[in-house]
């Protein structure tokens, strides 16, 4: 069971300050600590031998300030590091919730560093819920499919339905969408894995896009959608098409599901001989994206927001596996600004070259 914070949800940060962290390098805020221990501790030594008293009194009394004095500085150098121990002990238990307090508004390497920290206790708590809800997703999706083909194998062997090839239809198309469900999941395994293999080959990349197009118009069927292909005919490219049309076909799926019925989706594509790349752009008119969001949406098991003339569901993975085939590939995929409407560029090398393994 996940850990608990005691920090409670939405409650804001407390802002402790440090008597240490103003300056921008640590190695400078110990020499300062250093110098202005020894300037009290002298001071306090010769006012103590100009009012008489002691050596053997002065010189206790005199290390006795200065250890106190070193202890407050240190004890402000270490507070953010004594966090930074507990929050990442809590989050090793699964508690994704804690935050790290002490020192967020200083300059030095351990201000940086406890940003650092929330920072990516931000993004792990968000990859954590967004796992927990495609799992749920994911068992959703699973359960519609089995439930279905059990059903009606279970009226087959009962005799209460006839194998008729329309019925033999229906077990048809759950089972493919059993297998689109496996497919995500490989998918998904493949990209923690970072890697996978490509079968390059040159091809005519306008035949390929109509290829990838087809079986999308035909499923779009029912939402009147128009799909515009506007590319050269003598544009040529090596890649893997199999990964390649992972990527054209959940980048204009994603167009056609945010598009209104009746509308228009323009890909349109042409060659960059400065950089040798060729540049497609997949367009659906009307809506936008915020700038802000931009990034956001290529994270695994991040959905678009639905809104009128859209369509909900699926797992949130269409786009981060469509980055991922990009990138596999030597290519990108972003979102640019067009006052056309929502504008997905995809930029890919003509000519494929092989990079090194991550193990090498």
């Amino acid at each position: 069971m996940t850990a608990k914070s005691n920090r409670p949800s939405g409650a804001p940060r407390r802002k402790v300050v440090r008597p240490i962290g103003f300056f921008s390098s640590l190695k400078v805020e110990l020499s300062v600590l250093i110098v202005i221990a020894t300037l009290i501790v002298f001071v306090m030594a010769w006012i103590l031998q100009k009012v008489g008293w002691s050596g053997w009194i002065a010189m206790p009394l005199t290390l006795i300030v200065a250890l106190g004095i070193t202890y407050l500085f240190s004890h402000g150098l270490t507070a953010p590091l004594r966090q930074l121990r507990d929050a990442a002990n809590a989050m090793a238990d699964g508690d994704y919730t804690v935050r790290v307090q002490m020192g967020t508004d200083s300059n030095d390497e351990i201000g940086q560093l406890t940003r650092a920290f929330n920072d990516m206790a931000e993004e792990l708590q968000h990859a954590d819920q967004m796992r927990l809800d495609m799992i749920a997703n994911v068992s959703h999706e699973l359960r519609t499919p089995v439930s279905a083909l059990q059903a009606m194998v279970e009226n087959m062997a009962d005799g209460v339905v006839e194998p008729t090839p329309a019925n033999l239809e229906g077990l048809l198309s759950q089972t493919h969408r059993l297998s689109d469900l496996i497919a995500f999941l490989l998918d998904l395994s493949r990209m923690e894995a970072g890697a996978a293999s490509l079968n390059v080959e040159e091809f005519d990349f306008r035949d390929f896009l109509d290829e990838t197009i087809e079986p999308l118009e035909i499923a779009d069927a029912g939402h009147a959608h128009e799909i515009l292909l506007r590319v050269d005919d003598s544009i040529r490219m090596e890649g893997d098409q199999d990964r390649l049309r992972q990527l054209f076909t959940n980048i204009i799926a994603n167009a056609l599901k945010h598009s209104a019925d009746g509308t228009t989706v323009l890909v349109e594509a042409h060659e960059d001989d400065t950089d040798g790349m060729i540049v497609t752009n997949v367009v659906n008119f009307g809506s936008q994206i915020p700038e802000a969001e931009r990034a956001v949406i290529f994270r695994r098991f991040v959905k678009g927001k639905t809104g009128p003339g859209t369509e909900s569901g699926g797992t949130g993975l269409g786009l981060s596996i469509a980055r991922w085939a990009a990138q596999l590939h030597g290519g990108t995929v972003r979102v640019v600004d067009d006052k056309r409407g929502a504008d997905f560029e995809i930029r890919l090398p003509k000519r494929h070259v092989t990079k090194p393994s991550r193990s090498s």
